[in-house]
């Protein structure tokens, strides 16, 4: 995989980072099945507001599901660098890579969704989805038109997650507070979907300019 072809993230050249992803790599876990894990701890975030959504009153489960997102995202962060910096690369590391992604995206986005208090709640969670899968798409057939791969928010994957978690906590607390728990999610949504549409023009855009100019 080509530097130019990886999410720039600060955090992989961290000491820490770089030790964990190390110790990884001597270990028989694969950046296969970490991907896949990843899909599983964005089923237990769906499981979190499921719950959340049959008892707005377990505001506690919000506290889980912000957990449970960073936890796929460390799974995000560390497949690749188990791939990459310890060598553990497959040919089909590029499915591993992106399609379990594109799967926690939409379990964690449409559940938040039903977790919303406000009837259109579930619309703006499954708009959130569609648009994450549409942002992706269109950073995938930009490279495979040659362009530079295009990871440009405002709301890429990163984005979309700390959006998320920062609803949870802010949902926990509202929930202590007012006994309606679930409006923070609602305005995260709502803040994921407009991000999401400015993404996918920016990238589309981006991607055209590339196409006219060669």
């Amino acid at each position: 995989m080509e530097p130019s072809a990886r999410r720039p993230l600060k955090v992989r050249d961290t000491v820490l980072a770089q030790r964990i992803a190390q110790r990884l790599s001597r270990t028989s876990l694969t950046p296969n099945r970490i991907s896949l894990l990843s899909v599983v701890f964005a089923l237990c975030t769906a499981w979190c507001f499921w719950l959340v959504q049959a008892d707005p009153a377990r505001t506690l489960w919000l506290l889980a599901a912000a957990l449970f997102i960073q936890l796929r995202l460390l799974c995000n962060l560390f497949d690749g660098m188990v791939a990459v910096e310890g060598g553990k690369h497959t040919p089909a590391g590029e499915l591993y890579n992106d399609m379990p992604d594109r799967v926690a995206d939409v379990l964690i986005l449409v559940a938040a969704g039903y977790a919303c208090p406000l009837p259109w709640g579930v619309e703006l969670g499954w708009g959130a989805a569609v648009l994450a899968v549409m942002t992706a798409y269109v950073r995938t057939l930009s490279a495979s038109i040659g362009a530079p791969v295009d990871f440009r928010g405002p709301m890429a994957k990163q984005q979309r997650m700390a959006a998320l978690t920062l609803a949870c906590l802010c949902g926990t607390v509202e929930g202590f507070l007012s006994g309606t728990p679930l409006y923070s999610l609602t305005l995260a949504l709502g803040v994921i979907v407009s991000g999401s549409v400015l993404t996918l023009v920016r990238r589309t855009l981006a991607a055209w300019h590339f196409l006219e100019e060669r």
